[in-house]
């Protein structure tokens, strides 16, 4: 019997050491593939985030954080504080969790309390789905500078298309704070802590920025395949759409993806009013390139990548101010470079990243002739490189047939540069909705092939492993 026993003990330890290297050893082979079909099936990502009854937390909701600025609300920072955001949800699952983030913060943000709620009306909650949030069963917590803190689920149901309320409430002095500043949103403030206040009468205070909260995720059931990030700039935070409306183009193009029968998708926003390509600015967020990383790869179920995003370093070319300075002339090489670079980086976490064409802005204050001449060529590269897994052409959807220089009349938000309500429907209507879901759809084929064969293979060796040790807590 003891020899027995040793035999099955170094069994396992072989087996665990051949599942090792027959995963390295793959990894390389499908690392040299993503060079050749510009995809790379992201099998042991996915596992991460998948339940043995194919339920897979999800972002449904999202908002690229930035710094304060110097003169609004969040430089000010917040103290024995509720803050209240209302979010709009892609998908939805049997659980959620949100993350709440310091990433801007220059002292320690203390978290005192944290609920998440579905909105009734203004700061409103429906009582029966208000829910305080803990965080490793703890019902505070301090964030560092820099940090981000992801709360425990909470059993809440959330539907698609929903409007969830997330509350935190901050005892101590935040310093500035990290904030998304264009919500397009009513948001709500409250004197003291009303994080799990069910009615509105404590928050009387209102703002149009989300502050402390990045991301709301859910955990949905297989018909939900991942998540589409779009990444881009003020058009792709939805600038000029109605307030409270959730009628940006990533929100139009989650009401299409809800309505199809099978296999679906998530979406969220990770637009920035003014961000670039290429360049950093106090006003508007760091660098497209640079926050690839943080803001698109790091989601959980990230799938697609919508990409747009060059009008802003074409512009800011041209004319520029204090807040949105370096004023540096790129050139549309520069522009195509840093697509490339964020072509790579989307390859190489497995992500499929769809290129949209840099919409009409002739009549914008900061349109030239020399500008549209860039914006011509970066186009006419997305359309005919090949570099992108695919092309949408958003500036076909939205330009006027007689002009394609400048927006539809019926389309302007009339400022010849942002779209309205009509021009950010027509934008999601563009979009074509086999090319996003097959995308997804062949990586999770690709995941019940050989990758996920190994995965098999290794979660078996490693149950068997735990069950020798008495078992493991799961995660």
């Amino acid at each position: 019997m003891p020899v027995l026993g040793r035999f099955r003990r170094y069994f396992w330890l072989f087996a665990a050491c051949a599942v090792l290297f027959a995963a390295t050893g793959l990894t390389g082979l499908d690392s040299a593939s993503a060079a050749r079909k510009h995809r790379r099936p992201a099998s042991a990502v996915a596992a991460r985030w998948q339940s043995r009854d194919g339920t897979h937390w999800v972002a449904s909701w999202g908002a690229s954080p930035q710094a304060a600025v110097v003169g609004d609300r969040a430089a000010l920072g917040f103290e024995n504080e509720t803050i209240r955001n209302i979010v709009f949800t892609s998908v939805g699952g049997s659980m959620v969790r949100v993350r709440f983030t310091n990433a801007f913060g220059t002292v320690p943000l203390r978290i005192g309390a944290a609920a998440i709620g579905v909105q009734r009306a203004g700061a409103a909650v429906a009582a029966a789905t208000s829910f305080p949030l803990a965080f490793a069963g703890h019902p505070s917590v301090v964030i560092p500078p820099g940090s981000e803190a992801l709360s425990d689920p909470v059993r809440l149901a959330v539907l698609p298309l929903e409007k969830l309320a997330v509350s935190a409430y901050v005892p101590d002095e935040t310093g500035p704070a990290t904030q998304h500043v264009d919500a397009q949103q009513v948001n709500y403030l409250a004197a003291g802590d009303h994080a799990l206040a069910v009615r509105a009468a404590a928050f009387r205070g209102q703002t149009h920025s989300w502050y402390f909260v990045d991301r709301v995720d859910v955990l949905s059931p297989p018909r939900v395949l991942g998540t589409v990030i779009a990444l881009g700039d003020s058009i792709t935070d939805g600038v000029h759409s109605p307030t409270n409306a959730n009628a940006r183009w990533p929100n139009d193009l989650a009401r299409r993806l809800d309505a199809l029968r099978g296999a679906t998708l998530g979406v969220i926003d990770e637009g920035i009013g003014g961000n670039r390509v290429l360049s950093d600015s106090p006003c508007c967020g760091v660098n497209a390139v640079a926050r690839f990383r943080t803001d698109v790869a790091d989601q959980p179920g990230a799938r697609d990548v919508i990409l747009l995003e060059g009008v802003n370093d074409i512009g800011f070319s041209q004319h520029t101010t204090p807040l949105t300075a370096p004023n540096v002339d790129v050139s549309a090489a520069q522009i195509i470079a840093g697509y490339e670079e964020i072509i790579s980086q989307a390859h190489a976490a497995g992500l499929n990243i769809f290129g949209a064409t840099l919409t009409p802005f002739g009549g914008a204050r900061y349109w030239t002739p020399a500008g549209e001449a860039k914006r011509e060529t970066v186009n006419e590269w997305i359309r005919t490189s090949g570099a992108f897994d695919g092309v949408i052409d958003f500036a076909r959807a939205v330009a006027d047939p007689s002009d394609p220089e400048i927006l539809n009349p019926a389309y302007d938000s009339g400022d010849h540069l942002h779209p309205n309500a009509a021009g950010y429907r027509a934008m999601a209507s563009a979009i074509n909705l086999a090319m996003l879901t097959a995308g997804a759809a062949a990586g999770a084929e690709a995941r019940d092939g050989e990758g996920a064969r190994r995965d098999v293979q290794a979660r078996r060796v490693e149950r068997s492993w735990r069950a020798g040790r008495g078992g493991a807590r799961s995660a």
